[in-house]
């Protein structure tokens, strides 16, 4: 299920909409896949007793798939260009948001594992209720702390739109010494020649 779009905000912007990995739902399915092979091999005992407890592992197998699977597509973790989402639950739903302005730190951890198959924890850090929360089985946990630093950084220049510096103070230094100035921030290579020349004429015009 996808993140519904009625629940943004007016100009809020979705950004990613997650499932967890699908090492989610990995120990099910091998379990499920062990059940089948045994349910199968079942077929050719004569006991009926073991071919009875033998379904019933599948069907338990199967019933423990079946939840899982129905948790993971139910999950959203969502990230916007306001706050940061986590939803999950089809009946009995849990869910927790972050304002980006409130997040304090994000950080992700993988095992030798997480990073051959991609998957990872992300830790956000915020000044919310929701405090520390961790986050399992993040698809590409890196890209997506970078992507939420990114939106962080949007979300505070947009909030100071019109925001305007205090002009400088008048330079103190007489022309002469702002030339030499000029001359050793080109000799360390923060200004190119082409600057410096076009700053020495200025300053040369004001003679």
């Amino acid at each position: 299920m996808a993140f519904p779009p009625r629940l943004l905000q007016e100009d809020e912007e979705l950004i990613l909409d997650l499932k967890p990995h699908w090492w989610y739902l990995a120990p099910a399915g091998a379990g499920l896949v062990a059940a089948i092979v045994l349910g199968v091999a079942s077929l050719g005992v004569d006991p009926s007793p073991i071919r009875m407890l033998a379904g019933a592992l599948v069907l338990a197998a199967l019933v423990w798939f079946g939840v899982l699977y129905v948790r993971w597509a139910t999950t959203n973790f969502v990230v916007t260009s306001e706050r940061v989402v986590f939803r999950q639950g089809l009946l009995a739903r849990r869910g927790t948001q972050m304002p980006l302005e409130k997040i304090n730190t994000v950080d992700f951890h993988q095992t030798l594992w997480g990073r051959i198959v991609g998957a990872g924890d992300l830790i956000i850090e915020s000044g919310s209720e929701a405090g520390v929360e961790t986050f399992s089985d993040v698809r590409k946990p890196e890209a997506v702390q970078q992507e939420i630093n990114r939106q962080m950084d949007r979300h505070e220049k947009g909030r100071w739109p019109n925001q305007v510096l205090a002009p400088s103070a008048p330079p103190s230094l007489s022309i002469p010494e702002q030339l030499e100035k000029l001359a050793e921030l080109r000799d360390r290579g923060v200004v190119t020649p082409a600057e410096f020349e076009a700053k020495k004429a200025q300053l040369l015009d004001r003679l």
